[in-house]
């Protein structure tokens, strides 16, 4: 699954999407570009006009990205998306509240 959004001022198209294993020299030129160890384990990647632009890793959250291109608002939405793709679902994340138990 993927979330595209257009940036109407400058006319771009940021897609957010699970990397793909066949994409796994891109993530790591991003990672080299970043001059940054590459990412383990499964992956999202921010693709700016169909161009990946960064990444970050959904298990432990590290992020590499172009530093030639600007991406500061891209890592944002990024490790947003990345936090809520790892979090548990909300019914799962209630407190559980003991049971009373008559004497």
């Amino acid at each position: 699954m993927s979330i595209a959004m257009t940036n109407r001022l400058h006319n771009n198209t940021l897609a957010l999407r699970v990397a793909d294993a066949d994409e796994a020299p891109v993530v790591r030129r991003l990672a080299a570009l970043d001059d940054s160890p590459p990412l383990d384990g499964e992956v999202l990647l921010a693709l700016v006009d169909g161009e990946p632009v960064a990444a970050v890793s959904l298990d432990d959250g590290r992020v590499v990205a172009n530093p030639f291109v600007p991406t500061a608002d891209t890592v944002t939405l990024l490790s947003l998306r990345a936090s809520q793709l790892t979090q548990p679902p909300a019914s799962l994340r209630r407190a559980r509240i003991p049971r009373l138990r008559a004497a």
